[in-house]
């Protein structure tokens, strides 16, 4: 099985304007939406559209929480999430006009009884279990969490992907995690300096390697993304063509896409690739990628 876990999901409340916010007056909206996710919801998201069963864990809280898991259960994965007795799970406001303009949501406090409920849960993972870590810590939370995490699993063979940054990314690579995905800036941030070619940002990612780290795979934006592997090899992909209507989830889809792939396949050029395709797919939706666009953006980077 494969397992997520979102410590802070939210509502994502889209509202789009056709003239410029004034501030200190009443504006209205031409349209909303909302979004139900957080990072490792949008993973979760991915894995099912493209056939992949999974489990989701985390934190929720209040009737945004109870909302947050009914749109969970709707997808058709495994909700098992964590009701925490006070708060509500994050609204975050994204307001769309001239420019965009957002305000995320704190989120609830998670107590030190609620995170050993979900480390007992965690427990329970076995050989061949694959644990997808994703996104920042809540401030109620140890800021070691990932660590916690690794270290209580690392005799049990359970499979780690990790998508963070700096330091949260760097102190996990000791855990040896089958797979982490920094983009080029990030991955340059995480040495102190630029990375301007393909040469350097190899050459960066076999450090993270020698720092434990077995596959890295680097999203560069309009450049498409690079693999290096375990293996010895480094694979380069470019972007598919598309028009991009959305940039929340891409990074998400893109670990979903890589996962389903290998797991399918065991081969990372088509992991690489369906990472790709859906990544891009994500950004040239409104919502995250379905798995029919997913798919026919994947055959055209055969």
């Amino acid at each position: 099985m494969i397992y997520t876990v979102t410590f802070n999901p939210a509502i994502d409340y889209i509202v789009r304007m056709d003239k410029p916010i004034d501030i200190g007056m009443t504006n209205r909206s031409v349209s909303e939406d909302c979004f139900f996710g957080g990072k490792g919801i949008n993973v979760s998201t991915i894995l099912k559209n493209l056939g992949i069963e999974n489990t989701a864990l985390g934190f929720t809280a209040g009737f945004t929480g109870d909302a947050i898991v009914e749109s969970v259960q709707k997808k058709g994965i495994i909700a098992d999430f964590i009701k925490l007795k006070k708060g509500i799970s994050r609204i975050n406001v994204k307001l769309k006009s001239d420019e965009e303009t957002e305000i995320n949501a704190q989120g609830p406090k998670i107590s030190k009884e609620a995170f050993e409920e979900l480390l007992q849960k965690l427990d329970k993972l076995t050989a061949g279990d694959v644990l997808i870590l994703a996104g920042s810590i809540p401030s109620t939370l140890p800021s070691d969490v990932y660590e916690i995490i690794l270290d209580r699993l690392k005799d049990k063979d359970v499979t780690f992907v990790v998508d963070a940054t700096k330091d949260l990314l760097k102190n996990v690579l000791k855990y040896h995690p089958f797979l982490i995905k920094p983009n080029n800036h990030e991955l340059g941030e995480m040495f102190d300096t630029v990375l301007k070619t393909d040469d350097e940002i190899e050459a960066h990612a076999k450090k993270l390697q020698e720092m434990g780290a077995r596959n890295v795979l680097i999203s560069m934006a309009g450049d498409g993304a690079m693999l290096v592997t375990e293996t010895g090899e480094c694979f380069r992909v470019g972007v598919p063509k598309g028009t991009v209507k959305n940039s929340v989830g891409a990074g998400d889809s893109m670990v979903a896409g890589f996962v389903a792939g290998y797991m399918k396949t065991k081969d990372y050029r088509v992991a690489l690739n369906m990472g790709t395709a859906a990544g891009s797919a994500t950004a040239f939706s409104d919502d995250l990628a379905t798995g029919e666009l997913i798919n026919s953006i994947y055959e055209t980077l055969k």
